[in-house]
């Protein structure tokens, strides 16, 4: 406190300008790094959950073509099996863009899964077995069904996030606002101190 007193009031108000400065610079520096985090949040939404559901709609109708034409009566065996090798043909080409994206853990399990039952349906297919085709795209949709809630959840995880970040920016927003309407009072009172004179009025004469 003694070493306090040996410094003048504008550099006690430089002092406490310097600290509220540093806060507020540290304040930013964890706002641009919030705000890093929310953009690679909305930009995993579009390209790992949105635009796989648009994959995964496709491979959808691709195995949904797929049985159609196994258990087409006026097609012959050579007419199903080129239908159902150009499906799955499709559905390679978008297994390539498919794993250009972010997958979870939950999420490679059930592609395996997914891969596996279109190796199943490539086999049956050679094997002109029309019957087990239908099983396999059966199986193949219950799968994707799993990955499309899967990228629901998993959106949501991301949105409550970036929520979360959002709340957090507003509130140091908030004590930015406070420091520097608190610094602004005692920068003015320090800076003033000298000029407030207050004058003690004296006793009255007895004489």
């Amino acid at each position: 406190m003694k070493d306090l007193k040996k410094y003048s009031n504008k550099t006690k108000a430089a002092f406490i300008l310097l600290i509220v400065m540093v806060i507020i610079l540290l304040n930013n520096f964890n706002t641009l790094q919030d705000s890093k985090k929310r953009n690679e949040n909305i930009n995993a939404i579009f390209n790992d959950r949105l635009v796989v559901e648009q994959y995964i709609f496709k491979y959808a109708n691709e195995l949904h073509f797929i049985k159609a034409n196994a258990i087409q009566i006026d097609l012959n065996d050579s007419q199903k099996s080129e239908n159902i090798t150009k499906a799955l043909n499709k559905i390679k080409s978008i297994n390539t863009l498919y794993l250009k994206t972010v997958l979870t853990a939950n999420e490679e399990q059930f592609f395996k899964s997914f891969l596996s039952s279109c190796a199943a349906i490539n086999k049956q297919t050679q094997n002109k077995n029309w019957n087990q085709i239908g099983n396999s795209s059966n199986e193949a949709i219950e799968t994707l069904v799993k990955l499309s809630n899967l990228q629901i959840k998993e959106a949501k995880l991301k949105v409550d996030h970036s929520n979360a970040l959002h709340n957090g920016l507003t509130s140091l927003g908030e004590l930015e606002i406070a420091l520097l309407v608190i610094l602004s009072g005692i920068t003015t009172y320090l800076l003033m101190a000298k000029k407030i004179k207050v004058k003690i009025p004296e006793a009255p004469s007895l004489n």
